[in-house]
């Protein structure tokens, strides 16, 4: 363990210790018992707003609160990331990864911690127009994840504009201010239009946001010294990674949210894998910008026809080697497995007298080859396909256009 600094092993041994104790003295059950009671309260009694909210309904404002959920989503953000990595504004892409990550994480753990309904339909009328909102809907409400998301990584990017960039006139800066406080009240509004989430969800997203916004200002460099120059980058994250799918809280019932966190989670370790091998190829501060002489419009647009199907290509080949080796490898290990989609062969694998949540307990999670029937391998397939496609983001791409003038 020579050469470690002692933070790393110290956060790890941390979360560790975390999850046995929260198993042994059934931590996520108390802290449910006494917040779920409260919201799911304040969400009936919040039921009046929303209807009154809902008398303006129209196919114009269903269409604009619809796409503009769309617009600030996870699959979004993990879809726009890597236009920005190839513009040449790679420290504001990493960070807003990795910020994203945080959000993510830590809101759909609140969500299944707390595991408080969404507002009743009916009365309520909820708008699923894309399957991307009707697996929304399938999650818990509190709190609201795309408020969360949106004054995170809006607050963010104004503060970036504002101290990485050139921008120093008053009015410049309080027209960005007064368009990211339209964003968040829009993106507020309309989730309680859509009957999404009801007002308790929102105004706990905000505060929640705002809270995580705050500290990640106050941490931000540092993270992003050990990504592009710490040690033991790679086999810290992987561990941290792993770690963190273990310390997943358990739901009162199983939802898409591990599914979302287990995907996202990989797309920051490929991140990161790739701008600590890379960061001084592609990454590093005096790369050319978009728009600037060494970067003209016409060769961005070249790099996205020619790296939009690079990553799409990894993300199916992850998928194919992680289908073939994790399975072997558990089996070698004498890991007990199922699937839920991915392997036809090991969908119901299970004993249903013992079947059980793939969100199962922390302790269970940790000793899952001793306290559970099986392990569900779409988890391990999912981490590794999203991994694959954001290490191809910024280390295989990049790496291909120099060859092609670009």
């Amino acid at each position: 363990m020579e050469g470690i600094p002692s933070w790393q092993l110290w956060s790890l041994f941390g979360i560790v210790v975390w999850i046995y104790v929260s198993s042994f003295f059934n931590v996520t059950q108390k802290i449910r018992s006494i917040t779920q009671p409260w919201v799911t309260q304040k969400v009936i009694a919040g039921t009046h707003s929303i209807l009154q909210i809902q008398r303006f309904k129209n196919g114009f404002l269903d269409a604009f609160f619809s796409g503009l959920s769309c617009v600030v989503s996870v699959p979004f953000y993990t879809a726009f990331l890597p236009f920005l990595f190839w513009s040449g504004h790679s420290k504001l892409a990493r960070q807003m990864t990795i910020l994203m990550a945080f959000c993510d994480y830590l809101g759909n753990c609140i969500k299944d911690l707390i595991s408080a309904p969404r507002p009743c339909s009916p009365p309520v009328r909820r708008v699923t127009t894309t399957k991307d909102e009707q697996e929304n809907a399938l999650e818990y409400g509190l709190p609201s994840s795309h408020t969360l998301n949106t004054v995170c990584l809006s607050g963010y990017l104004l503060f970036y504009l504002l101290n990485y960039t050139q921008t120093r006139d008053t009015t410049t800066i309080v027209v960005w201010f007064t368009l990211a406080c339209i964003l968040v009240a829009l993106i507020g509004l309309g989730r309680i239009y859509l009957g999404m989430h009801s007002i308790v969800d929102i105004v706990g997203g905000f505060v929640i946001g705002m809270v995580v916004l705050s500290f990640w200002l106050m941490v931000h460099e540092h993270v992003d010294r050990f990504v592009v120059s710490g040690q033991n980058v790679m086999s810290y994250w992987a561990m941290l990674s792993l770690l963190l799918l273990f310390a997943y809280p358990t739901p009162e019932c199983p939802t898409p949210s591990f599914e979302y966190h287990a995907a996202f989670d990989g797309v920051a370790l490929g991140i990161v894998s790739g701008i600590q091998q890379t960061y001084g190829q592609f990454h590093h501060q005096n790369v050319p910008h978009i728009f600037s002489s060494q970067l003209p419009f016409l060769v961005f647009l070249g790099r996205i026809l020619v790296g939009i199907p690079t990553i799409l290509v990894v993300k199916f080949c992850s998928k194919a080697l992680a289908k073939r080796i994790l399975p072997v490898a558990s089996n070698a290990l004498g890991i007990p497995i199922r699937s839920s989609c991915y392997i036809p062969t090991l969908i119901g694998s299970s004993d249903k007298k013992f079947e059980i949540s793939k969100q199962s307990g922390y302790l269970q999670k940790l000793l899952f080859f001793a306290r559970q029937d099986s392990f569900d391998i779409d988890t391990g397939i999912r981490f590794i396909q999203y991994a694959g496609l954001a290490w191809s983001a910024v280390d295989l791409a990049p790496s291909l256009f120099p060859y092609l003038g670009l």
